[in-house]
């Protein structure tokens, strides 16, 4: 689905802001050698490469320059130059990495970027030979771009530079260090205030932050970098989610297995994964053996070998595999961050082999639990159709595809979703939806994805016989609920700010007795709470019980219970709900009962 005409109209304010950016930093520094000036989310960004590291003050100054160029109202002039006259143009002006690209163009008809598309430079895309390219001036600042930008300066709205970071031209580690600096921008200045204000909020709830206070996760240098390791606190908020994400799936006739997570490297080669991500896999070296083995970076073709294992019949699909597991990527150092990328993933992965007349219902069953799952984590839901484009980057029946993209749409349709198409976005070996979870600050996550694949069972030579007897090959759906648990957890602590729903807390309940005197009180207190499966902390620790109040506070559990002379004799508790306060003196059969029916039922917070 192409952009609406206020999206196209904010992309032009951002992509303009960058050369603006660009003008004004030129202005300052003459030396300065350009890279690429694309918009991302929220704003823009521009590669720079500039001797002196840029500062928090150059961005204040900068920033107050474009304003200067803003106010101006300087026209944007679009021109269209022989090629080698934009050669010699950018090597008359120093700048190697205009030139660069504009030499990879003529040559190659291609510049082979990985940050950036062609529509941030002068060339149309998929372009096979390069004879002209785009030029837009804004001022004195000529920029080798496509497009697409404002009329003149003073319709770009309201922005604000917010950081420097180094970048990697064309994002290879061999090639010079940039700087790049980066903008937000909106159409007004209330949409920037709000935005800042969530930034702001946002630091607050960074799930670094928080996963170090809360004591949830930790990382070692000496376990290696993107290797997270999870207490027994994180531990938990694990597993319960994942026995969430498995209950509904065994509801739906889902079966576990189990695969290794070592492999041949052979195993790929046949998926087709080795020629597409070869560079991602982990190697590992046997002293036993000359098999070329990696760790599993996916479990797909594991789970097709199960399916293999012997003959199946049209009557026993669709058969389905679940199996929560670990895989290992090989991502950039640079990349790592968090939960949200590390190179061992936890999938809550699943399979199903069905018949092409059985991918509609399939579809139609993994979309309802998608949409039980994020209620359940009052998440909105929106889908993402990821299809194939006109290029020849995907294997299978171009019929298929097509049928199988309109069955996307009637089950989005169906569900009641609110959804946009994305061309050039489907997997090389099928289209999928990708269902796009709001979280508290606005922002959109993808996370669960049911993925169709028309290649690999045909790749292994998986069949079924068909109801007239004949060899067919089935179709196989991929499906992650949570997707990868780290990153589910990177999003979904963030989402709450580390105060998260009794079934789902770490520790629900903690009980304090107001001195030593009603220690035993409290232990029977918390006996009939564990009794009932509740997870509880008995603090009969020596400080004060304000301070120990507090100390339940900053750890965000939700129920603290306090205990003295009153409770004892009624044989009750004093109730503090997180983000509530005190809610009174409640008998203890009365708040057991209150906190294992929220439990059951997943209630939020």
């Amino acid at each position: 689905m192409s952009l609406s005409d206020q999206d196209q109209q904010l992309h032009a304010m951002r992509h303009s802001l960058a050369h603006i950016m660009a003008a004004a930093i030129a202005k300052r520094h003459p030396e300065a050698k350009f890279g690429v000036g694309p918009v991302i989310d929220n704003g823009f960004y521009y590669d720079i490469d500039l001797e002196k590291p840029l500062s928090t003050d150059d961005l204040v100054s900068i920033e107050s320059d474009m304003k200067k160029i803003v106010e101006s109202d300087v026209a944007f002039e679009h021109e269209d130059w022989p090629i080698q006259e934009a050669i010699d143009y950018f090597t008359s002006h120093n700048q190697l990495y205009k030139v660069e690209l504009l030499r990879d163009l003529a040559e190659k008809g291609t510049t082979n970027l990985k940050d950036v598309g062609s529509s941030e430079l002068g060339i149309e895309s998929g372009a096979a030979k390069v004879d002209t390219v785009s030029i837009y001036k804004t001022g004195d600042f000529v920029d080798l771009c496509r497009g697409p930008h404002v009329d003149t300066a003073g319709q770009v709205g309201a922005f604000k530079l917010t950081k420097v970071s180094g970048a990697y031209w064309r994002g290879n580690d061999k090639n010079p260090q940039m700087q790049r600096v980066y903008g937000v921008a909106f159409e007004n200045q209330p949409q920037l205030d709000e935005f800042l204000a969530n930034q702001e909020e946002a630091l607050k709830r960074d799930h670094r932050k928080l996963g170090r206070e809360l004591d949830l996760f930790t990382f070692s240098e000496q376990v290696g970098s993107g290797l997270p390791l999870f207490t027994p606190r994180g531990t938990i908020l694990r597993e319960e989610l994942n026995a969430y994400s498995q209950a509904l799936r065994t509801a739906e006739g889902f079966e576990k297995v189990w695969v290794p997570h070592l492999t041949k490297k052979h195993l790929y080669e046949t998926s087709g994964h080795w020629a597409k991500f070869g560079d991602e896999l982990m190697l590992v070296k046997s002293q036993e053996t000359s098999d070329e083995l990696v760790l599993k970076p996916m479990n797909c073709p594991h789970h097709q070998q199960i399916y293999a294992s012997k003959p199946r019949s049209y009557k026993d699909l669709p058969i389905k595999y679940m199996e929560t597991t670990t895989v290992y990527r090989d991502e950039k150092s640079g990349e790592l961050n968090g939960l949200s990328r590390v190179r061992s993933i936890t999938q809550d992965d699943s399979h199903t082999f069905c018949t092409p007349d059985q991918i509609k219902d399939v579809l139609m069953m993994l979309g309802r639990i998608t949409k039980e799952f994020y209620t359940t984590l009052g998440m909105p839901l929106r889908a993402r159709l990821s299809l194939r484009d006109d290029s020849d980057a995907y294997l299978g029946d171009a019929g298929l595809w097509r049928q199988a993209e309109q069955i996307l749409r009637d089950v989005v349709t169906e569900l009641k979703l609110d959804y946009y198409e994305e061309q050039g976005e489907a997997a090389f070996y099928g289209p999928k939806i990708d269902f796009m979870a709001t979280d508290a600050l606005g922002r959109e996550h993808q996370l669960a994805t049911p993925q169709l694949d028309f290649v690999q069972p045909e790749r292994f030579g998986l069949t079924y016989v068909d109801s007239d007897g004949s060899a067919k090959t089935p179709v196989m759906i991929h499906f992650a609920l949570l997707g990868s648990i780290e990153r589910f957890l990177s999003v979904y602590i963030e989402h709450v700010a580390g105060a998260f729903p009794v079934w789902l807390a770490p520790e629900q309940v903690r009980v304090l007795p107001v001195s030593d005197q009603f220690s035993d009180y409290a232990q029977k207190v918390v006996e009939a709470l564990k009794q009932k499966g509740v997870r509880v902390v008995l603090d009969s620790d020596s400080e004060s019980l304000g301070k120990r109040i507090r100390s339940a506070e900053l750890m965000k559990v939700p129920y603290t219970l306090v205990v003295g002379e009153k409770e004892a004799t009624a044989q009750a508790v004093a109730v503090r709900k997180y983000g509530e306060g005190d809610l009174g003196v409640i008998s203890v059969d009365d708040f057991v009962e209150r906190v294992t029916d929220e439990v059951s039922s997943r209630a939020q917070l």
